[in-house]
């Protein structure tokens, strides 16, 4: 049977009718195009579309009491080659359940990075006092002590009862060199704890118990002084930075800090980490850890003041710009 042939004239016709659709299809009027939602701009900023860039990454402790629920950890990673800082994962409420420690779970979420860690920074003491730590032989009282941890605080508060009054009197067995510079000798009343208080004795060994399993550099920061170091250089209301962790005006305090970060620092961080750190203190607190963290990366932190014993702990905080 011969194949039936579509006449000539009725080809160019069905040709002519297709060339129109596709001109149709050109020419059609454009869409404009929607406004950026929420999602598609954090897309914009997805860590994927830095490709294999080099990340350094930066994590915060923030502890409390050991059978509390409170203690959170915070991922901070800095894209060097794009100059960017994002506020990558978020942990909150890590607690003991049955057989597993939080401690543990700590110790579980450093270790998942490996050695892709550049420091990790707790908000509580690292170091007991020199005299009654393991390295400390003296036997002599503090008043006459030749160690010289004891002895810089000896000639350190003999400056400051100069000037304040009533006279005040050091405890090398609650108190540290760092914990009187903080207190004493940047123009500020911080109140910062002795790393061997009523309040921090426990947060202090909890911090030492779980840093010395990890093998990867670890400091502490006093996040008192560095908020305000920080909220200094954001011009952010003193107010704020007094009161961020206030019951009631606490969480406005954070939202207000935080913004400012994300706004002058170009810190990325998601929504729903940013509701968190709002309503949760220790979260807050983690997340401000892991960014001394970042800021030593950057030689952007003091170094100890001259004549400072060399042994002695140091903590983290921002240069004063």
């Amino acid at each position: 049977m011969s194949k039936r042939r579509v006449s000539s004239s009725r080809r160019k016709t069905s040709a002519t009718t297709l060339e129109q659709k596709k001109t149709v299809k050109k020419t059609a009027t454009k869409k404009p195009r929607a406004k950026a939602t929420k999602a598609s701009k954090e897309a914009q900023f997805s860590k994927p579309a830095l490709g294999q860039s080099k990340v350094y990454r930066f994590l915060g402790i923030s502890l409390s009491g050991g059978k509390a629920d409170k203690a959170c950890v915070a991922v901070i990673e800095y894209y060097k080659e794009h100059n960017k800082v994002f506020l990558a994962r978020l942990y909150e409420k890590i607690k003991t359940e049955e057989f597993i420690s939080a401690d543990l779970k700590i110790h579980e979420i450093v270790a998942q990075f490996g050695k892709e860690i550049e420091s990790v920074i707790f908000d509580v003491p690292l170091t007991m006092p020199k005299c009654i730590s393991a390295t400390s032989t003296d036997l002599e009282g503090y008043e006459t002590s030749k160690e010289p941890e004891i002895k810089w605080l000896r000639e350190f508060f003999a400056e400051v009862n100069k000037k304040k009054k009533p006279r005040k009197m050091f405890t090398p067995y609650t108190q540290r060199c760092v914990d009187a510079y903080l207190n004493h000798a940047l123009g500020e009343n911080f109140d910062i704890q002795h790393a061997l208080g009523a309040n921090l004795a426990p947060l202090t060994a909890r911090a030492i118990y779980i840093s010395r399993r990890l093998q990867v550099p670890c400091f502490e920061t006093a996040t008192k002084v560095a908020l305000w170091r920080i909220g200094h250089d954001l011009r952010v209301a003193k107010s704020h930075l007094k009161f961020h962790k206030h019951s009631v005006t606490g969480d406005e305090s954070r939202k207000v800090i935080l913004s400012q970060l994300s706004e002058r620092k170009g810190i990325f961080i998601y929504q729903q980490d940013m509701k968190s750190m709002v309503e949760n203190n220790h979260a807050f607190e983690a997340f401000v850890a892991a960014y001394m963290g970042f800021l030593k990366f950057r030689n952007e932190v003091e170094d100890r003041p001259a004549g400072f014993p060399p042994e002695e702990a140091w903590a983290l905080i921002p240069k004063n710009f």
